[in-house]
């Protein structure tokens, strides 16, 4: 059998605005050269499940880093993390692209980094992975689940999130994975079919799937929304979508 390992641990780097950030990092022991993978958490916060997808794709042959988007929240928990930024309004779009791109440019500062990076984002981080892939540097492909809000109306806009990245399709710098669930809310077929047209009209490479039966978070195994019909395929996507643009 061939021998497998893994390290995982809490490590910091610096995110937006030089902020000292607290990020869980996964990574294959050995030579490598492995890619990299940025995974934006969802909503509900920095968990213990996104630390177990972290080490999924530590375990497939990935560096990984997760960071803290809700660090700054200063709570005793994820869940407090995650109420105090509900009631400010949502995750400053600014603050929260300056954090992934410092986890980009950490993953490419590894010896054993073979020079490829991809972003993937769940439930609010799939909109925000959709946001990085139009606005920041050294993204070589996009995995965006269920992402909420990518095509926002104008009265859903805020002073944190002033523009539907769907507006930005234009500047998509790599190819972008979306999956779906035909009974989610946000965002509705109807929205991922307008984000699938403006993927078109600007001549963008993507891969858009949408599963019977699930609705929002089916990827969630510690949730009531999990669906293994979704999951198990969405996860045989993920990892041929990446292992044909990050290898």
């Amino acid at each position: 059998m061939a021998y497998e390992s893994q390290l995982a641990e809490t490590i910091n780097i610096r995110g937006h605005k030089g902020d000292t950030v607290d990020a869980y990092f996964a990574r294959p022991l050995g030579a490598g050269p492995f890619p990299g993978v940025v995974v934006i958490h969802h909503m509900p916060g920095w968990d213990g499940p996104h630390k177990e997808i972290a080490r999924r794709f530590a375990h497939h042959g990935y560096a990984t880093i997760l960071p803290n988007l809700q660090f700054r929240e200063g709570k005793a928990t994820p869940e407090e993390n995650s109420a105090s930024v509900r009631a400010a309004g949502g995750m400053p779009d600014d603050r929260t692209m300056g954090d992934v791109q410092a986890s980009i440019d950490f993953l490419r500062t590894l010896p054993y980094h073979n020079g490829k990076v991809g972003v993937i984002g769940y439930c609010s981080g799939g909109r925000q992975a959709y946001l990085a892939g139009c606005t920041l540097r050294g993204i070589d492909a996009v995995v965006a689940n269920y992402g909420g809000g990518v095509a926002a109306k104008p009265e859903e806009l805020t002073e944190r999130q002033p523009v539907a990245p769907i507006e930005l399709t234009k500047n998509m710098q790599c190819p972008i994975l979306g999956l779906f669930g035909i009974e989610d809310t946000r965002p509705s077929p109807d929205d991922a079919k307008k984000t699938e047209e403006a993927l078109k009209k600007f001549g963008k490479t993507y891969e858009f799937h949408t599963y019977e039966n699930a609705g929002h978070a089916f990827f969630a195994v510690d949730r009531p929304q999990y669906r293994v019909h979704a999951a198990v395929d969405g996860w045989k996507r993920i990892f041929a979508w990446f292992g044909k643009y990050l290898s």
